[in-house]
This record gives structure tokens, C-alpha cells and sequence, in this order.
């Protein structure tokens, strides 16, 4: 299934469910749950100090670190698998991509709050794949200025989210929590730093 919600102003966002076959999704998930070295900083909101709601890793083909939310992480050389789906992902829509974050949801908890990718390291516009391994998690984004222009995507095992173009300078996005007993997920979310 390809989903183009064209409807979304300021916005480039293309939706592929099916980017990644379910066996090899599978091999994926299995893989990177056991073997990538999951850490769990900590971020401070309104002043109080909180474990963040979900694990990280990050990967790089080069020694550049991201820093978001008062974190600056060090990235791992990008392994064997963070490759040849980077690779894909940069051969079929003719982006390039340096840097993968991975985030590791356990359970309904787990989340991410609103926010936009719009660091400075990541440059104008910047180009965000998003992919996504394990239980599916709603996907929602809502308008910076137009607060009734909201819309949210299901993102499935194997599934591949890209953003671009002004997407993150008018579109805040989220992971929110669930009181739905959910499976782990984990997003591998792919971006470009120079």
C-alpha cells in the first residue's frame, strides 16, 4: 500500500507499508533487538529530570554526533543491516543518508513526544526515513500554525515513512503512549549529517 496524503500543506510525506518483506523484517527485528547496544538517557522537561520513554542507539558511516533534547549522542559504525537498508532507501528515491537513530519502544509506554527533526546539523530541509520493525505504533502529526490540521499513519512491520521538503518547519510529529497492549517496536530512523 502507497499512501501520498497530498491533503497535508507544507508538507512532502510518503508512506510505503510494505518496503521490507515480513521475513526479512522479521530477521531484522530479531537481530537488532538482541544484538545493538540500547541505552536510555535522561531528558528534562519543565525543569524535572525523567528517564526518556523509550531506548536509543546511534549509528554513522562518518564520526559526526546528534544532539537533540539536551542529549549529544557518539555514533557506532553503521553496521552490516543499517547499510544495505540505507543503501535501498537511498537507491530507490535518490537521497543520501549518513546517520541512523535507532529507538527502541519495549511497550505502550514507550513514546516520543511532539517535536519536528529540525536540529541545525540536519541542514534546510531535511530528508527523515523512517522505518519500522515489530508492533505497529500510530504515527501522528499535526500543523505548527493550523492547530485543526492534524493527520495520523499506522506504521507497520517493514513499513518505510519519508519526510521532506518543509515538512519539518510546519509539521510537528509524535509517538504517542497507549493503554493498547502492543509489541515492541523498533524505528530505525535514517538521516543526513555532514
Amino acid at each position: 500500500m502507497e499512501l501520498l496524503p497530498t491533503e497535508l500543506p507544507n508538507a512532502k510525506i510518503l508512506y510505503l507499508e510494505n518496503f521490507i518483506s515480513e521475513n526479512e523484517a522479521n530477521q531484522y527485528f530479531t537481530s537488532m533487538l538482541k544484538e545493538t547496544p540500547w541505552r536510555q538517557d535522561f531528558i528534562t522537561v519543565f525543569g524535572k529530570t525523567y528517564p526518556q520513554p523509550r531506548k536509543t542507539c546511534l549509528y554513522a558511516s562518518n564520526s559526526k554526533p546528534y544532539s537533540y533534547s539536551n542529549i549529544t549522542m557518539q555514533p557506532l559504525p553503521l553496521t552490516k543491516d543499517l547499510t544495505i537498508i540505507k543503501e535501498r532507501i537511498e537507491n530507490r528515491f535518490d537521497v543520501k543518508f549518513t546517520t541512523c537513530l535507532l529507538n527502541l519502544y519495549e511497550n505502550g509506554n514507550h513514546s516520543n513526544g511532539w517535536h519536528a527533526d529540525n536540529e541545525k546539523a540536519l541542514g534546510i530541509n531535511p530528508i527523515i526515513a523512517s522505518v519500522s520493525f515489530g508492533g505497529s505504533r500510530w504515527f501522528h502529526l499535526k500543523h505548527r500554525y493550523n492547530k485543526e490540521l492534524r493527520y495520523k499513519i499506522e506504521l507497520k512491520h517493514g513499513s518505510l515513512l519519508l519526510m521532506s521538503g518543509e515538512t519539518q518547519h510546519f509539521w510537528l510529529h509524535q509517538i504517542p503512549k497507549t493503554k493498547k497492549i502492543v509489541m515492541p517496536r523498533i524505528n530505525l530512523t535514517y538521516r543526513l549529517i555532514n
